[in-house]
C-alpha cells in the first residue's frame, strides 16, 4: 500500500487505485493507472474515471497498490485532477467509521462530505463569472483561453461540451484551473445566502476629534440646543464604548432625527454601516480581554482539570450563564498551542451571534460553514481549512467533514438539539457523536455545552466516561424568570378563556405592551387549523400521497400536507355527504396570530415558522424587525426556542404545552423538558426578571412542574428509571429499519419475512414489523422493524448480521424493488 507521503512511484510499475465514487455503491471500484500518471496519484487526490457506459465522474483515491481486482478487468483512469490531496488521513478514517457505524455506503458519506464544487461529473454545468477579472500576474493556458472564449459566446457549458470543444476527455484539470483562478463557477440551484444584518453607527468627524476644534464646535452649537444635546450624548457614550449606534444615540439624547440629520449635513457626524448580530449581544460582556465571573472561572479551571484525564467534558450551565465566554477562553488556549477549533451550532441563525463575538478575538482567521452558503463558497472555505488559514470554524452539522489538520478542540453548543441528527438522505449521522470520534482521531478535546443536556450525554458524564462541569447561576446575577402554569380546563370552567388565551396571559401581555416591552408566544403547530372535519359524517380531507390529514393554511386558502408538499383547495361543503357543517379543529401559529390581533388590534404581531420564513430574506426580516422593536409580539414554533435572545423580551407564553407532552415517543418527556426550559430561557433582561406563563390541560404534569422548578436532575433520574425498566437508550442501542414499497400487500408480506429472518438470529431483540405513525409518505407504504441491542450484545456483530440479511433479501427477485433504509441511533 502507498500513502499520502509517497510522492513518486516506480515509472513503469503497474499501479491500481481503489476509488470512492459519489454514488451509493456497496463496494468501491478498482481502476488502473496509466504509466504516465504514476507520479501523480496519491491518496486523497481526485481522479477522472469512466463509470458505466458513458458516465464520467471525479472519484477520490482511497488507496494505491499493485494488486489488480480479481473478478473484473480494471479500466484506466482518464486523468488526475489535483496537484495535492484535498482530504486528509483523518477524514478518510472518519468516513470509514461513519460507513460502518451508520450502515451506509462510502459514496453516501462522500456525497454528504464534499461540496458539490469538488464532485465534478460529466453533466456538471460551468458558468462564466459576470465580473470575472483575473488577478494580476495570472496567466491562462491556451486550452483555458479556448474554454473562456466558448463561455463568452455560450452562457453555460457542461463538462461534456468542454470535452467536445477541446477534442479530448482530460478536461477536468483545465476546469479546475479556471475554478482556482476565479473565472468560472459551478452552476447550481440558487440558494439565498444568509445575509448579515447591517446596522447604522455614528462617528465624530476626524476634524472635531481635535480638542481645539471640538471646543469651538460647542460655541457654534449653542444656538442649536438639540444638536448640542446630541453631541454631548455622543461624547458621553464614547467614554463608555468604542462604537455608538444611531439607535442608541437617538435614545440617549432625545434630540430627534432632525437634529441628527443637521449634524450629518454639516459633516460633524458621519454614518457608517456594519454587520451586527440579530440576537441578543451584551457587547459590554464581550469587551476584549474580559474577565470571567467567579462561577465562570471556576468552570473553566474545572474543564481544564477534567481534560487531563478525559477527552470529552459536558458543560451543564443554566440559560444565560455565560457559556460562550468560557468557550472563547478555551478557543484562545487551543490557538495558542497552534491548533484549529471546530465550533458546532445546531442552527444557522445562531452563527451570526457567535461569529460577531469570536471575530473580535480572532479576526480573519475565523470561517463559517453551513448550507446557506453556495457550493463555490463552500469550496473556498474547504481550501482555507485545508491550508490552515482558518484557525476557528463555526458551522452546522456538516462542518464535521472539513479537512482539519491541526484540530485541538471541538465545541458542540446546545448539544441536546435534535437538528444535529441527519434524517435523510444517508448517512443518517449524529454530528455530536461524529464530533467525538473526529476529536479522537485528532487527539483533540471536546466540550459539549447545554442548559438541558441529552439523557445520553448526562448518563455518560455521570458514569465517568465524560467529565462533568456545572454552572447554576446566570451571568451578572440575573435571576431566572418567574414561571407560572395555568390550567386551561380550570380557566374554561370559570369562563376566563378568551379564544386560546387565559385571562392571566392576556393581562400579562397587556401589562408588557404598556411598558413598551416585547412578548414571545410559543405554539408547536404551524398553519391555521390542524384538521377540517365534517360534523355530520366525520369526513376529514387527507393527502393523496401520504396517510396524514391536511392542514388548513389561511394565508394560502389551501389545505397543505406537511410531509410531501401536496396542496388542494379548502372545502366548505363536505364532498362525502354534502353537509355544510365543516368544522376546524386544532389550531396553529396562523390562528393564534389572527385571534391575538383581534384582542390587541394596536399591537404589531409577527409569526416565525417554516411558512413565514420561506420567502427570500424571510427569517432575517422577521428577526431584525423584532430586534429593532418594530414588532411587539412574536408567535412561533420551535424556531423561537433555538437560542434567539432579545434584550427587550420580558414575557414568554406557551399556548398549549400538551401538544409536546402527548407525542407517542419514548423521548417525548425529555424533549418537552428541553423545549419548555429553552423557551423559558428567552425571558428576562439584565435589569429585570422575566416571566413565563405555561398553559396546559394537564397542569400538574411532572415535566411542567420540573421545568417551573428548574429540576433537571429530577427529570433525568425519573426518565432514566423508566428507560432502564423498558430497555431504552442509554441502556440499549436502537436500530430502525424502514421498509418501503408502493404495493402495500407485497410490503406486508416482505416486511414480515424480513423480521422473521432477523428474529431467527437475534430473537427477542427484534420488534415488528409495525406501521410507523405515518404509514404512507409520497405514495410509499412504510413498515418499521426495530432492533433493540443491549450492552451485553456486540453491536458490530448485530450490524454485520443485519447487513447480510438485507443483502440476501434484496437479492431475491420479488424483493428487489423494496427500499430498505437503516437508521442507527434514531432521533
Amino acid at each position: 500500500m502507498f500513502g499520502f507521503d509517497d510522492e513518486e512511484f516506480v515509472e513503469r510499475e503497474t499501479l491500481f487505485i481503489e476509488v470512492i465514487l459519489p454514488l451509493s455503491l456497496a463496494k468501491n471500484y478498482i481502476y488502473r493507472v496509466p504509466f504516465e500518471l504514476n507520479g501523480q496519484v496519491a491518496v486523497g487526490k481526485r481522479v477522472v474515471v469512466q463509470f458505466g457506459k458513458n458516465k464520467i465522474y471525479t472519484a477520490l483515491i482511497k488507496s494505491v497498490s499493485n494488486e489488480a481486482p480479481g473478478i473484473y478487468e480494471a479500466k484506466y483512469i482518464i486523468d488526475v485532477v489535483d496537484a495535492y490531496p484535498i482530504i486528509t488521513h483523518e477524514q478518510l478514517e472518519l468516513w470509514d467509521w461513519m460507513t460502518l457505524y451508520y450502515m451506509c455506503n462510502e459514496g453516501d458519506v462522500m456525497s454528504a462530505a464534499l461540496p458539490a464544487g469538488l464532485k465534478l461529473a460529466s453533466e456538471t454545468i460551468i458558468v462564466l463569472k459576470e465580473d470575472a477579472v483575473p488577478e494580476e500576474g495570472v496567466v491562462f493556458t491556451e486550452k483555458e483561453e479556448v474554454v473562456l472564449t466558448a463561455l463568452r459566446s455560450r452562457p453555460r457549458l457542461t463538462i461534456d461540451d468542454v470535452s467536445a470543444i477541446l477534442g479530448q476527455k482530460t478536461v477536468y484539470p483545465i476546469i479546475n484551473g479556471l475554478l482556482d483562478k476565479g473565472m468560472v463557477y459551478i452552476a447550481e440551484e440558487v440558494v439565498e445566502k444568509y445575509k448579515p444584518l447591517l446596522k447604522s453607527f455614528v462617528s465624530l468627524s476626524s476634524f472635531y476629534q481635535d480638542e481645539e476644534n471640538l471646543r469651538q464646535l460647542f460655541g457654534i452649537l449653542e444656538k442649536a440646543p438639540k444638536q448640542l444635546d446630541a453631541l454631548l450624548a455622543y461624547l458621553k457614550l464614547f467614554k463608555q464604548q468604542d462604537v455608538i449606534s444611531k439607535e442608541e444615540l437617538l435614545e440617549d439624547s432625545n434630540c430627534g432625527p432632525g437634529a441628527l440629520k443637521s449634524l450629518l449635513d454639516k459633516e460633524i457626524f458621519k454614518i457608517y454601516k456594519r454587520p451586527v448580530s440579530r440576537l441578543r449581544d451584551h457587547s459590554d460582556d464581550f469587551i476584549l480581554n474580559f474577565e470571567l465571573s467567579a462561577a465562570q472561572d471556576g468552570a473553566l479551571k474545572k474543564i481544564e482539570q477534567e481534560f487531563v484525564e478525559k477527552d470529552v467534558v459536558l458543560l451543564h450551565g443554566v440559560t444565560a450563564s455565560g457559556k460562550t465566554q468560557i468557550y472563547i477562553k478555551l478557543i484562545e488556549h487551543a490557538i495558542e498551542k497552534g491548533g484549529q477549533v471546530l465550533f458546532l451550532l445546531p442552527e444557522i441563525a445562531l452563527t451570526t451571534q457567535i461569529v460577531e463575538r469570536i471575530q473580535r478575538y480572532f479576526g480573519d482567521s475565523i470561517g463559517v460553514y453551513h448550507s446557506k452558503f453556495n457550493n463555490n463558497e463552500r469550496v473556498e472555505i474547504w481550501n482555507k481549512v485545508l491550508n490552515g488559514k482558518y484557525r476557528v470554524v463555526l458551522g452546522a452539522r456538516s462542518a464535521v467533514f472539513l479537512p482539519f489538520k491541526e484540530l485541538k478542540l471541538i465545541v458542540v453548543d446546545e448539544e441536546h438539539e435534535s437538528s444535529y441528527k441527519q434524517q435523510d438522505p444517508a448517512p443518517r449521522y449524529q454530528a455530536r457523536d461524529a464530533a467525538v470520534y473526529l476529536a479522537h482521531l485528532h487527539k483533540a478535546k471536546v466540550v459539549l455545552g447545554s442548559a438541558t443536556p441529552s439523557i445520553e450525554s448526562y448518563f455518560n458524564a455521570k458514569g465517568g466516561k465524560y467529565g462533568l462541569v456545572t454552572i447554576n447561576e446566570r451571568f451578572g446575577g440575573v435571576e431566572l424568570p418567574l414561571q407560572e402554569v395555568i390550567s386551561i380546563s380550570e380557566e374554561t370552567k370559570k369562563k376566563k378563556m378568551v379564544s386560546y388565551f387565559s385571562g392571566k396571559l392576556i393581562d400579562e401581555i397587556a401589562f408588557t405592551l404598556e411598558h413598551k416591552e416585547q412578548v414571545i408566544l410559543f405554539q408547536n403547530r404551524r398553519g391555521y387549523a390542524t384538521i377540517l372535519i365534517c360534523a355530520t359524517c366525520g369526513y376529514a380531507p387527507k393527502c393523496v400521497n401520504c396517510d396524514v390529514s391536511l392542514t388548513y393554511h389561511k394565508t394560502s386558502g389551501k389545505l397543505h400536507c406537511h410531509y410531501c408538499g401536496y396542496h388542494q383547495s379548502s372545502i366548505n361543503i363536505c364532498p362525502a355527504c354534502g353537509s355544510v357543517h365543516v368544522e376546524q379543529k386544532g389550531f396553529g401559529t396562523e390562528r393564534v396570530e389572527e385571534e391575538l390581533s383581534l384582542i390587541f388590534p394596536e399591537a404589531k404581531i409577527s409569526r416565525l415558522d417554516v411558512d413565514s420564513t420561506r420567502t427570500k430574506n424571510g427569517l432575517q426580516q422577521i428577526i431584525s424587525e423584532f430586534q429593532e422593536k418594530k414588532t411587539d409580539i412574536l408567535i412561533g414554533t420551535q424556531m423561537v426556542a433555538k437560542g434567539l435572545d432579545f434584550d427587550n423580551v420580558t414575557l414568554i407564553g406557551v399556548i398549549n404545552a400538551d401538544t409536546l407532552l402527548n407525542y407517542p415517543d419514548f423521548r417525548a418527556f425529555e424533549r418537552s423538558y428541553q423545549l419548555l426550559a429553552q423557551v423559558a430561557g428567552r425571558a428576562g433582561r439584565r435589569d429585570k426578571q422575566g416571566k413565563v406563563i405555561i398553559q396546559a390541560y394537564d397542569d400538574n404534569h411532572r415535566i411542567i412542574n420540573q421545568v417551573i422548578e428548574n429540576k433537571y436532575l429530577e427529570m433525568y433520574n425519573e426518565e432514566l428509571s423508566e428507560r432502564r425498566q423498558f430497555n431504552y437508550p442509554p441502556f440499549t442501542r436502537l436500530i430502525f429499519i424502514n421498509i418501503k414499497h408502493k404495493d402495500s400487500d407485497l410490503l406486508n408480506m416482505a416486511s414480515q419475512k424480513f423480521a422473521n429472518e432477523l428474529r431467527a438470529h437475534l430473537g427477542g431483540r427484534v420488534l415488528g414489523p409495525e406501521q410507523p405513525l405515518v404509514a404512507r409518505v409520497r405514495n410509499y407504504y412504510i413498515k418499521q422493524v426495530i432492533i433493540k441491542s443491549d450492552k451485553t450484545t456486540s453491536l458490530p456483530k448485530v450490524k454485520s448480521l443485519l447487513k447480510e440479511v438485507i443483502l440476501q433479501f434484496q437479492a431475491e427477485k420479488d424483493f428487489r424493488g423494496l427500499n430498505i433504509q437503516v437508521d442507527v441511533d434514531p432521533y
